[in-house]
């Protein structure tokens, strides 16, 4: 696992042994930020069920202003800090130690606004998925950009079937690629039809 492209590019990133943390392949990570790249550069990006921070620290490394990251296993904390001093990152982004609806609705009580928010949550867990894109969805206002995208990443054959659409939030392109795939949510903009 490395660092794609940007500052780092190429610099190796760890992970913790066994399969409890399941690390984004290199290969969808590349395909990912090919599409999000247009968006990067200066965005505050939200790394959700983090992991070892490998989207994340590809964010920083590809120019984006902040990143927070948030993840609650203690053996994946570990790593993401390791990753991050091996790279000598030391600022520029934010590890919430907490599970990801507490830290959502936290940062909304912030008003911490994001152009870019990724979910990569353990891919048999449905219900952290409709809990986790419900809070963006409810708090849209507090923790979403105007034109900020969500991304979710989940399994191609899926144990977990997402819904095109959690409150306003909408999904505009679903990208396969191996086992995985990439729901790609926006904001539907309010209805301009006037009252009365």
């Amino acid at each position: 696992m490395r660092v794609i492209a940007g500052t780092y590019r190429s610099r190796p990133l760890t992970a913790p042994r066994g399969m409890a943390t399941r690390p984004t392949s290199d290969r969808l990570r590349e395909t990912l930020f090919n599409i999000l790249a247009p968006h990067i550069e200066g965005a505050r990006f939200a790394d959700l069920y983090a992991g070892t921070g490998a989207v994340g620290i590809e964010a920083l490394s590809r120019g984006a202003a902040h990143v927070t990251f948030v993840e609650s296993a203690a053996n994946a904390i570990a790593a993401l800090h390791a990753n991050l001093a091996a790279l000598g990152i030391r600022d520029r982004f934010q590890l919430d130690q907490r599970s990801v609806p507490v830290a959502l609705r936290t940062l909304a009580r912030r008003e911490q606004n994001f152009a870019l928010v990724y979910l990569d949550p353990p891919w048999e867990d449905a219900a952290a998925y409709t809990q986790s894109l419900n809070l963006l969805a409810e708090s849209a206002a507090a923790l979403l950009a105007p034109e900020a995208i969500v991304v979710a990443e989940h399994a191609r054959r899926p144990s977990v079937t997402l819904a095109d659409t959690y409150g306003a939030l909408k999904r505009y392109r679903l990208l396969e690629q191996g086992d995985a795939a990439l729901s790609f949510y926006r904001q539907e903009p309010a209805s301009d039809t006037p009252i009365g």
